[in-house]
Formats: C-alpha cells, structure tokens, sequence
C-alpha cells in the first residue's frame, strides 16, 4: 500500500496528467470535498467536479509543491493556470490543499484560495470590484454547483 504521501503525489500527478480515472483511484467511496467554490461536495460529485473541470479546461497547466503526509493528515500546494471557459480571461490560482485518509485513500480534501483574487482574474472588472461580497461570490458558488448539477446529469443520461 503506498504512503499517504504518495497517495498525495499520485494525486496531482494524475490531475497533471488530466488523468481523471488515476484521480478517482485516490479517493474513497466515501469522499468529501470542499473549496471556496464547491463547498461541502460528496461522492460523485468530487468526481464529477474534477470530470467536468478537466474537460473544459483545454490549456490548463498544473504544478504542485510541498507535500507533506502522516499516518491521518496531509497537505500540499499547488497551482493552475488557464483560461476562464465563461469569459475566455486567464487564471492564474494559488491553492494549499489538506487532506485526511482512510482505508488508504483520501476521503477528505479541503482546498482554499482567494476567491476574491480568482474572481478578479475570472471575470474582470466587475470581480475585482465586487468580488469581496457575499452576493458576487454566492453568485459564483450557485452558477458552479447549477454546472455541477447539470454535468452530472447529463453524464447519468448517457
């Protein structure tokens, strides 16, 4: 069984990759995600955010650092850069991920940035003006998860 570290590595390795079933492979059944976009994920719907945002993302570039993993916790850094599918702007977003494992896999993945920094990038103006307030980023949140919903459902339906 490889170390938690390793499962860690084998993660971003595989997200590099867009390796979406090498993704899927180091999550438990049982999986939690959260960030400041998609908050309190479970299940399918950790798989299906990494499917969906793999799939529109045509150029992004994915480098990662400082992995660091015991026997129940571990953490990592990474970071992405691409371009907004939504409005064709260039992204370029810091993360630190945390994370908690179970029956050698992750079963929790926490993963925090500046919302307020992405949505300046994401969408202009307008987000680096207002992208502080809760209405923008709920805003941000309900049309992530009304795309979540949809992908997955389409998905289901064949």
């Amino acid at each position: 069984m490889p170390s938690n570290e390793e499962i860690v590595k084998n993660f971003y390795q595989a997200f590099q990759k867009k390796d979406l079933a090498g993704i899927a492979e180091c999550y438990h059944p049982d999986i939690f995600f959260s960030d400041p976009v998609f908050q309190n994920l479970k299940g399918e719907q950790v798989n299906g955010m990494w499917q969906m945002l793999v799939g529109r993302s045509k150029d992004m570039v994915m480098t990662y650092s400082n992995i660091q993993a015991n026997d129940q916790s571990g953490s990592g850094n990474w970071e992405a850069t691409y371009t907004f599918s939504q409005t064709g702007r260039k992204v370029h977003n810091v993360i630190s991920s945390a994370f908690r494992f179970k029956d050698g896999k992750i079963i929790e993945h926490r993963d925090t940035f500046d919302l307020w920094k992405w949505s300046g990038m994401a969408l202009g103006l307008r987000g680096t003006l207002l992208g502080w307030t809760p209405f923008v980023q709920n805003t941000i949140r309900a049309n992530a998860m009304k795309a979540l919903n949809d992908f997955i459902s389409k998905k289901k339906q064949g």
